[in-house]
């Protein structure tokens, strides 16, 4: 007898998925390896930025006083009595009209609370005239302006990118506490699949979803543990899958979620005494989509079509494996744009088409059945269509989740 599953929204969907998340705990890395980890601890500033008062340009320092009254009719002139370099400081203290030729990034002297631009100069050869005034602290990067001591700069869960590796080189932070990643592991069912190297036979079709999978893992920057292909032998599946489990903390298996003769997942959970937080869901492609959880361990049962598999992944695999770490933002970049071109399918579940997004329109990336490969390769969004709608249209305006970005948002809309 056929299992009758009842779908679920993906919200829904992954709301149980996300409950089921448990942190994994931190580890210390070095600052050259953390670009792309979580952290794990708030980024505390060690000293005001910028340091001191400096000069944003190359230039003078002056004292503001002295230039009252400076116009194109009454130049003021300026003696000019040392110069500074960045990483220098004068020993000398400024006094009436007299300036210190100052580089970008330099402290500035004591007495100067300006700082005149060369090009707003006129050099003499006792120094430099200047034609206006210039007001106390004008051109002057001051202390603490951007970030001051003790501040909290970023905070934990926040993804490590190159300008937080800037701020936590700035104040001293040569190790960073990161969360520790989740050991994936990726198993490939089905008799029909051939490896990537094996010669085509009538019947079969070389595994693309393991090595699609490393690759979505790869641009999280994880690494995963590949258990093989696995045959449709329920008892020969049960071990592989059991040992698989045992040894990661989130397990993705592609195909044999379906309710076919050969599909055996469903009775393999039972054997493992998971719990099945979902088995289909209101969406396409992927419906068949099975998400389990055995001794506290996440079984992701995706689904063998490689356009449903790859869309399994990024809506309920990634935004788990984000939670696990403490992330702040779990989800797909989410924007709308007009679309490109008529999409009149009618749409009974949410419908996920790979696209092409270009910053302001979207079309389709080609062949949009759940089995297609070649549109996941053009595509760098998902359009997204709401169940219950009866096609769109060229220029209506659509959701779309943006792939491939480096950080993800803190909020979903579907």
């Amino acid at each position: 007898m056929v299992e009758k599953r009842r779908p679920i929204s993906v919200s829904e969907a992954l709301e149980r998925v996300l409950c089921k998340a448990s942190l994994i705990g931190s580890e210390k890395v070095d600052l050259e390896e953390s670009y792309g980890r979580i952290l794990a601890e708030p980024i505390v500033a060690s000293s005001d930025v910028p340091p001191f008062n400096r000069s944003p340009y190359d230039g003078y320092a002056i004292r503001s006083v002295d230039s009252a009254g400076a116009s194109g009719d009454n130049r003021i002139s300026f003696r000019v009595i040392d110069h500074i370099g960045a990483g220098e400081v004068s020993a000398e203290k400024l006094r009436a009209n007299e300036a210190i030729r100052i580089m970008t990034g330099a402290q500035l002297p004591e007495g100067a609370d300006a700082v005149v631009m060369f090009e707003q100069t006129v050099e003499t050869e006792q120094g430099i005239t200047i034609r206006k005034p210039f007001e106390a602290l004008e051109n002057v990067s001051l202390q603490g302006e951007d970030v001051q001591k003790g501040e909290v700069v970023i905070d934990c869960g926040s993804l490590i990118n190159p300008g937080t590796i800037a701020l936590l080189a700035t104040f001293g932070y040569s190790q960073v506490a990161v969360a520790k990643q989740p050991v994936v592991g990726i198993l490939s069912t089905g008799t029909e699949l051939l490896g990537v190297d094996d010669e085509l036979v009538p019947g079969k079709i070389r595994n693309s979803n393991g090595p699609m999978i490393v690759a979505q893992l790869k641009r999280m920057g994880f690494r995963c543990k590949m258990y093989g292909m696995s045959i449709d032998q329920l008892d020969e599946s049960y071990e592989v899958v059991k040992k698989a489990a045992d040894e990661t903390d989130c397990l993705i298996t592609t195909g044999g979620v379906s309710v076919g003769d050969f599909d055996f997942l469903p009775a393999i959970y039972e054997r493992l005494g998971a719990e099945v937080l979902f088995n289909k869901v209101a969406m396409r492609p992927g419906s068949v989509t099975t998400v389990a959880v055995a001794n506290g361990r996440y079984l992701f049962g995706l689904s063998g079509n490689p356009s449903a598999c790859f869309t399994g992944f990024e809506l309920f695999v990634r935004p788990a494996l984000l939670k696990m770490m403490g992330a702040g933002k779990l989800y797909l970049p989410q924007t709308k744009a007009v679309l490109g071109e008529d999409f009149t399918k009618a749409n009974p579940f949410t419908r996920f088409i790979r696209a092409s997004y270009d910053g302001e329109t979207v079309s389709p990336a080609g062949f949009n059945k759940s089995n297609a490969v070649s549109s996941i390769a053009r595509g760098n969004a998902l359009i997204v269509l709401p169940g219950g709608s009866r096609g769109f249209h060229r220029s209506d305006t659509v959701d779309v989740l943006l792939l491939g970005m480096e950080e993800g948002a803190s909020k979903w809309r579907l």
